[in-house]
């Protein structure tokens, strides 16, 4: 109720202020003070005449003269105000600014929107954050990825593999092998299941990298969201290695997930700005800062990526067909290259899969939209950009 009483407030002074000069009384007509000079003259030239100081013809003259001036002098006299007075103009005017503001704040503002003071704000992210659904809910509601074409008796013997594991629960070189092919068929929960197994074999002797692989695994496996099972795996990355990049880049995640992302920003920007670009992470968190610099209300942009642009696709059309195939191929290539060493946004992944779309190798641009999922899968913005991609390159229906 406040906040429409100040904007009523505001509203009526502003509107004050524009229909406050029509309301002024009009200013009364003024004499040009030049008109009482020449008429003193005339005066003059009349009595100089009856005492015989100026000859009649001299008279004569003269009195034309400042009778010129005189009439002149008429024309200049100020005229009155006509626009006071009048009442109607004016509430006229103010009816329209406040039938204005009002119309285009609702139109484009909030009205209704209940006040969220910050501490309400971070109560309600806090409760986002404890209220999230479990790992393995997560990894059940997750999008099936897309099947990986290999040879029947390789998929038999992970099939076998899946088996024997089990039964050898202390087995590392068991429980590693299946990790491995788990995520090469693209079973990542299979592989969350054996890459935990590799770590409690392991117990204290367990690596910094295998607790990061199991963390890249869980947040693929729950289609790009941290779990509380995750969050617990970085916790203890962080304890063992509180600048570890992955550990930070999933941290920022998760407040980014939770309505923070001002947490992420920060956690992101110092990744991003010091990082080596040629990191999975960084190139991840690169992708998504933007998005959470835009959300956080901070004005934050990464320096412009190499490679074609669109334009130069366009440009391509006016080749011939061998030109066309050629120039497409070289750009193609430069982009995939810099992509596969130093990764890029969002926007860049699409380019490479309709590169590869005008080209008509749909199997490379499944692939890369395969690869692109994994690494914007928690970007709804990124995933649009790419969706988009992969349907206009003809790989997604």
């Amino acid at each position: 109720m406040t906040f429409w009483l100040v904007c009523i407030v505001l509203t009526l002074v502003v509107a004050a202020m524009i229909v406050a000069p029509l309301l002024r009384p009009a200013p009364a007509a003024t004499e040009n003070p030049d008109v009482v000079v020449y008429k003193a003259q005339l005066a003059e030239i009349d009595r100089d005449l009856e005492r015989e100081l100026l000859d009649p013809d001299e008279a004569e003259r003269a009195r034309t003269e400042v009778a010129r001036r005189l009439l002149a002098a008429n024309k200049a006299v100020t005229t009155p105000n006509k626009g006071g007075g009048g009442f109607v103009v004016p509430a006229l005017i103010s009816a329209i600014v406040l039938g204005i503001s009002f119309y285009v704040y609702r139109s484009i503002g909030a009205p209704g929107y209940p006040d969220m003071p910050l501490q309400a704000r971070l109560d309600a992210s806090a409760e986002m954050r404890e209220n999230r659904p479990s790992q393995a809910a997560l990894e059940a509601a997750a999008p099936v990825p897309p099947a990986v074409e290999v040879p029947d008796d390789y998929r038999d013997a992970i099939e076998q593999l899946r088996v024997i594991a089990p039964t050898r629960p202390d087995d590392l070189e068991a429980w590693s092998r299946l990790a491995y092919h788990e995520v090469e068929l693209r079973n990542y929960a299979g592989a969350v299941a054996a890459q935990t197994r590799v770590i409690a074999i392991k117990g204290d002797a367990a690596e910094l990298l295998d607790r990061q692989r199991l963390l890249d695994l869980m947040v693929v496996a729950a289609g790009g969201f941290v779990s509380p099972e995750a969050e617990d795996v970085i916790n203890t990355i962080l304890r063992l290695d509180e600048g570890n990049i992955a550990a930070r880049f999933y941290l920022g995640t998760l407040y980014n997930q939770t309505d923070r992302p001002d947490l992420a920003l920060r956690l992101w920007r110092d990744l991003v700005e010091t990082g080596d670009p040629n990191n999975f992470h960084v190139a991840s968190a690169r992708a998504q800062i933007s998005d959470a610099a835009f959300r956080a209300g901070v004005e934050y942009a990464l320096p412009e990526t190499r490679g074609p642009s669109f334009a130069q696709m366009d440009a391509a059309s006016d080749l011939s067909p061998e030109e066309q195939q050629a120039m497409i191929g070289n750009m193609v290539a430069g982009l995939a290259n810099r992509l596969a060493t130093e990764g890029g946004p969002a926007q860049d992944w699409a380019r490479l899969i309709r590169a590869y779309g005008v080209l008509g190798d749909q199997d490379a641009a499944r692939t890369v939209w395969t690869e692109a999922q994994q690494v914007f899968v928690s970007s709804m913005r990124s995933m649009e950009i790419l969706t988009n991609a992969a349907r206009d390159a003809g790989v997604l229906e």
